[in-house]
């Protein structure tokens, strides 16, 4: 029995890495080769708990392996990998293309927004870009994101999202000119937390307690946090403050607020528990943070 038929399938962060979310953006760019490269360009069968990929390969070939299905696919294509979807590669060397990581509360804030197409982002799929005008309009996309992301300016927020809006479109049509080739399978399981992580980013700055976010998904404490152990490979606590630490990094690094008045918008009664909580889960104080930004 192998380790998809067990059910062990280890649900990773970024790559298999176990640090946080490696910058205070809710949006991660990278080559497809700078990190494949690291691993004998062979990304082995994973999941992520709170991450959907968005793989762009202009050309070169990977091995795809997607919620059980197995393909030796060329490009130029699109690969979309939803929260919680089984998939690992193995690219060729001489690859050329980038992934795009959303987080899970940028993720449902595009499905929300784009309503029946966002749902191209809840599917597991390929798409082959055969026409020319396509690929070179979704490259050029992915390009742009690429380079706004690696270059900080002003109004890099709000274009990053536009850009990342733009190329969530951009894949919708191309799925509805055909049907995915890999659908992905749900579970209740995996709505439940899809709706637990909804719920702490509306709710997150309030800190509620997990009893009543439980409450609200209409299950007790326990369940809901062995429901996270299973899936996501945290407790429910832990994903509620992770989306608080991800908060407090962005404001730190993107506003002038004071460290008085971020603890304030995130629900701390007092700068001195921001302070411990901040430095607890990241091994600095919010001013020394900042300075290294």
């Amino acid at each position: 029995m192998n380790d998809l038929q067990r059910g062990s399938v280890p649900v990773f962060k970024l790559y298999g890495e176990t640090r946080h979310w490696p910058t205070p953006d809710l949006l991660h760019c990278e080559s497809i080769a700078e990190r494949s490269r690291l691993h004998d360009w062979h990304i082995k069968a994973h999941r992520h708990a709170d991450l959907v990929h968005l793989l762009h390969i202009r050309e070169g070939q990977v091995e795809l392996q997607l919620e059980g299905a197995e393909r030796r696919l060329e490009g130029p294509l699109l690969i979309v990998v939803p929260a919680m979807a089984i998939h690992g590669f193995r690219f060729s060397r001489d690859i050329d293309g980038h992934i795009i990581s959303l987080a899970q509360p940028l993720a449902t804030q595009l499905i929300e927004q784009l309503e029946r197409q966002g749902e191209v982002l809840d599917r597991a799929a390929h798409y082959p870009l055969a026409g020319q005008d396509e690929a070179a309009t979704i490259a050029s996309l992915v390009v742009q994101i690429d380079k706004e992301y690696r270059q900080p300016a002003e109004g890099r927020d709000p274009l990053l999202h536009a850009l990342i809006q733009a190329l969530s479109v951009q894949v919708a049509r191309r799925a509805e000119r055909r049907r995915p080739i890999l659908a992905r399978r749900h579970d209740k399981g995996q709505a439940h937390l899809q709706r637990f992580q909804a719920l702490i980013d509306a709710h997150y700055a309030e800190q509620p307690t997990i009893e009543t976010l439980a409450a609200q998904l209409g299950m007790t404490s326990a369940h809901l946090n062995t429901l996270c152990r299973r899936l996501a490979g945290r407790s429910a606590l832990q994903l509620l403050h992770e989306r608080l630490l991800l908060e407090a990094k962005r404001q730190l690094t993107y506003t002038n607020m004071t460290i008085s008045q971020v603890a304030d918008t995130l629900g701390f009664s007092e700068p001195a528990y921001f302070t411990r909580f901040f430095k607890r889960h990241t091994g600095f104080s919010p001013k020394a943070f900042r300075l290294r930004q």
